[in-house]
């Protein structure tokens, strides 16, 4: 391997060799993009620099670093340093920038892990940079970083860039998508005069411009009161500008003009287009006015989009989330899902021809499932449903779904209503909803019989003969996938009867809703609450030494082998015999129920222990407390509906009787789904046993990480495991996304993202971060020796990479300084926290200890 490389000699492919940041300059610069001339010493050298470095993890930072910084330079490779910078020109100023090998990946950033030095002048200055550099890799924030990030030390090499200065009017960053809102192909550029350091590393409130095809959609003039320019002899200083810190061109204080702004958006627009993904992007002008990229590399926040052919703006809600698992589905938990959306679908007379496709509403993205609105907003039909149907599990999706109906791209669409009325009708045919309605206000019995019948009838469908060949098995999964949502969602007509009910009872007592609240506390038949009680019970039975002696590893171990004392033994099996398929992330079929990994089960229980079985905490108590404040409740309405009319109160009566006999089915469809998803899971695993004995797959748990397609495919033969292996490698790596939009629009928009209106008295300041986070303020002026109590909203001046430790616990971040592109806001969305910056005098405004509400999607902070 050669220890330097131009930049035309490197392409995106080299990593190993160049690190990521001189792999995208030399990628840059062979599609033709203005690159600064410069050459990269490549991770050769430093492997030869880093020979007999101890990689023992005690102390591993500070003794790599002082090895590095000590030991000579490698005589040849100082003599490459030597010739290429004098290649450049004589004392040419130069960049000298780290480029790791484990850069920008695509679940995490590592912009700013290691150091860069600017306006170096001399071939001694050079080497003794470069040196720095490698001895950055070992700072005790890039160490903890790639640790959080699951990168081992051994694997990461440093390659170092040196490239010619750009003597900037002008500089900032770009990203070619806006990272706040997510919306694609709308640039957000924040500059200031100089050096783009002072962008960068947030010590400048910048201007900052958004673009959106070729119209400059919004300015806002930061004050610049600070610039970074070189120094003659080498190095740079921070100057103190003008107050009003206008620094160049622009008009009004802005330090670019328009036409500024457009060629930079321009210019991202097709650094993006070589890549194919947005791209966050460094930059400067120079004094004749030409635009120089110091660097690209993918804007690793952005969520992926769905993939679509339909034309227009789609809408897209995440299923993921309404269900609270945020993390990836496996392939075969997405392909159940595919089959389950067909059946849903074919309720309605619009399911695909091939169920293995899954429904036209479903998409995935994100190795999540999503569901398409698109046709609910842009209908009126659905513009009156879909709020009323979110309000009932998703609330915070009401508000959303209320601003698209406002947006000119989403109006409706001015089509027959029959197509709709027709669905509408052919669902509530098959789902029997006129004579399941009646049912429930005329036989509660009956009703609730007919649910445990739907239970019944499902249990027989998930049997499967032991004798069944790894292709029936198949057949049967997808039989009963595909069936299994016509079954459950039966019983929601006599859930919705009941909720149904509990309207009119407000209405006939002239009660709010809210008030109405108490009424459906420790209702019965909820299969949830009954899971639970029979945990507590299992507890008060079993024999309690084990629990309170033991660790739940050691708990597992001696279940698992049938060591536990005999009550225990049985009773956590009788347990599991009946909740057994239910589990962590349970609506995906790839991983374990409580039946296989009953650590869970078996820690609830210690916890139950050790709690005092007389307590008014315990969950038996509770429930029997929720139950009578009930009754009371049904009291009080039915008190206040006699004084509207005495015939009001008996119907208010049976009405909320209804309610309480049905509300806790609501949880029951999917406690069949989950039943039923684990009963495929269960013979997916003997068809995962029978390919790994074929060698098609390393194990049989490997199936998961096929689809129901690959999987029939494989029964012929051949060998996945390098594909399962990948697949494997991808969704540990999405395991790792912090954020998962609420909602999302296919331009990448994330609704939730947009600003709103600042409330009244709130500091106001850059949006940084999506989200919403109330905690105690600590302000920080200072990183070394600061502490920071998990869920503690940071507020400090500025970050640079040094801060970076203080985020792994910090529940937000408040910034005077810097723009949406600072490093503290970066590093804020990729930590997932709330962040605002750009907020003038909040480390005097704000006391350490004082509660603050940050709103990272509108920019503001409300003090307490």
């Amino acid at each position: 391997m050669k220890t330097a490389l131009d930049f035309t000699e490197i392409d995106g492919g080299m990593l190993a060799e160049a690190g990521g940041k001189a792999a995208n300059l030399g990628e840059l610069t062979r599609a033709g993009l203005p690159v600064p001339p410069g050459w990269v010493l490549t991770t050769e050298a430093y492997r030869e620099a880093a020979t007999g470095l101890d990689l023992r993890p005690e102390g591993l930072a500070e003794r790599a670093r002082a090895h590095l910084l000590t030991a000579p330079v490698p005589e040849a490779v100082r003599e490459t340093i030597v010739t290429r910078y004098a290649a450049l020109g004589d004392d040419v100023p130069v960049a000298v920038r780290s480029s790791a090998t484990a850069e920008d990946l695509p679940f995490a950033s590592f912009a700013g892990q290691q150091d860069t030095f600017l306006n170096v002048v001399g071939a001694d200055a050079v080497v003794e940079a470069v040196r720095r550099c490698w001895a950055s890799l070992w700072t005790d924030r890039a160490v903890a970083y790639r640790e959080t990030n699951g990168i081992d030390h051994a694997a990461v090499r440093l390659a170092v860039v040196v490239q010619t200065m750009v003597d900037a009017r002008v500089a900032g960053v770009m990203f070619t998508a806006n990272p706040v809102t997510g919306r694609r192909r709308e640039a957000v550029i924040d500059a200031s005069p100089g050096l783009g350091e002072a962008v960068v590393s947030g010590a400048v409130n910048p201007d900052r411009f958004v673009v959106h095809e070729g119209r400059v959609l919004d300015r806002h003039a930061g004050d610049k009161r600070v610039a970074v320019r070189p120094l003659p002899g080498g190095g740079t200083e921070r100057v103190e500008t003008a107050p009003e810190g206008s620094g160049g061109s622009g008009a009004e204080g802005f330090c670019l003009t328009d036409a500024e702004v457009l060629r930079l958006a321009e210019l991202g627009r097709r650094v993006e287009d070589h890549y194919g993904a947005p791209q966050d992007t460094e930059w400067a002008i120079d004094g004749d006015g030409r635009i120089w990229l110091t660097q690209a590399r993918p804007i690793t926040t952005l969520y992926p989009l769905p993939e679509t052919t339909r034309p227009g703006l789609r809408v897209y809600f995440s299923v993921n989330v309404v269900q609270g698992v945020m993390g990836p589905l496996t392939p075969m938990g997405l392909s159940a899902f595919r089959l389950l959306s067909a059946g849903g679908a074919g309720l309605a007379g619009f399911g695909p021809a091939d169920p293995l496709d899954g429904a036209p509403f479903m998409a995935v993205s994100g190795q999540r499932v999503w569901l398409d609105l698109t046709a609910a907003v842009r209908s009126r039909p659905g513009r009156a449903i879909l709020p009323r149907a979110l309000a009932l599990g998703e609330a915070r999706g009401v508000a959303l779904v209320h601003r698209l109906f406002e947006d000119p791209r989403l109006a409706p669409v001015h089509a027959s209503r029959r197509p709709f009325l027709r669905g509408l009708a052919r669902f509530a045919r098959r789902v029997r909803v006129p004579s399941r309605a009646a049912l429930a206000l005329t036989s509660p019995g009956r009703a609730l019989a007919y649910t445990r019948q739907v239970g019944a009838v499902l249990d027989r469908r998930l049997r499967v003969p032991a004798t069944a060949t790894p292709a029936q098995r198949l057949d049967h999964a997808e039989r009963l996938l595909t069936g299994t949502f016509p079954a459950i969602i039966s019983v929601m007509p006599i859930v919705v009867t009941g909720y149904g009910l509990f309207a009119l009872a407000a209405r006939l007592s002239g009660l709010p809703l809210a008030e109405l609240q108490d009424v459906l506390r420790s209702v019965p038949h909820n299969p949830t609450t009954e899971m639970d009680l029979e945990l507590w019970h299992l507890a008060t039975r079993v024999e309690p030494e084990p629990f309170r002696e033991l660790t739940v590893d050691e708990l597992v171990r001696r279940y698992q082998a049938g060591e536990l004392p005999p009550l225990a033994q049985r009773g956590v099996a009788a347990f599991l015999a009946t909740y057994g398929h239910r589990g962590v992330a349970e609506i995906d079929l790839g991983v374990p129920r409580w039946s296989e990994e009953p650590a869970h089960i078996l820690g609830a229980l210690a916890n139950y222990l050790r709690m005092d079985g007389d307590s008014a905490l315990a969950p038996a108590a509770l429930f029997a407390k929720g139950e009578a404040q009930a009754r009371e409740a049904v009291g009080r309405v039915a008190a206040a509906a006699r004084l509207r009319g005495r015939w009001r109160a008996p119907v208010v009566r049976f009405a909320l009787g209804r309610t309480r006999a049905y509300a806790g089915l609501r949880e029951l469809p999917k406690f069949y789904l989950v039943k039923t998803l684990a009963g495929v899971r269960s013979s997916l695993l003997a068809v995962g046993e029978h390919l790994a004995g074929q060698g098609v797959l390393a194990a049989p748990g490997d199936v998961f990480f096929l689809d129901l397609r690959e999987a029939r495919a494989a029964l012929d033969g051949g060998d996945l495991r390098e594909l399962v292996a990948g697949r494997r490698a991808a969704y540990e790596r999405e395991q790792r996304r912090r954020h998962v939009p609420r909602m999302l629009l296919s331009d990448g928009t994330e609704p939730e993202a947009l600003a709103a209106p600042a409330a009244e008295g709130a500091l106001t300041g850059t949006a940084a971060s999506a989200g919403t986070v109330t905690g105690r303020a600590r302000v920080v002026l200072d990183p070394v020796g600061a502490h920071l109590e998990p869920g503690e909203i940071l507020v400090c001046p500025s970050t640079d990479p040094g801060w970076t430790p203080l985020f792994l616990t910090a529940g937000g971040l408040v910034m005077e300084m810097g723009g949406a592109m600072s490093h503290g806001a970066v590093v804020a969305r990729e930590y997932g926290i709330p962040a605002v910056v750009g907020v003038p005098d909040a480390t005097h405004r704000i006391t350490t200890g004082q509660e603050i509400e940050i709103n990272g999607a509108a920019g503001t902070v409300t003090l307490s």
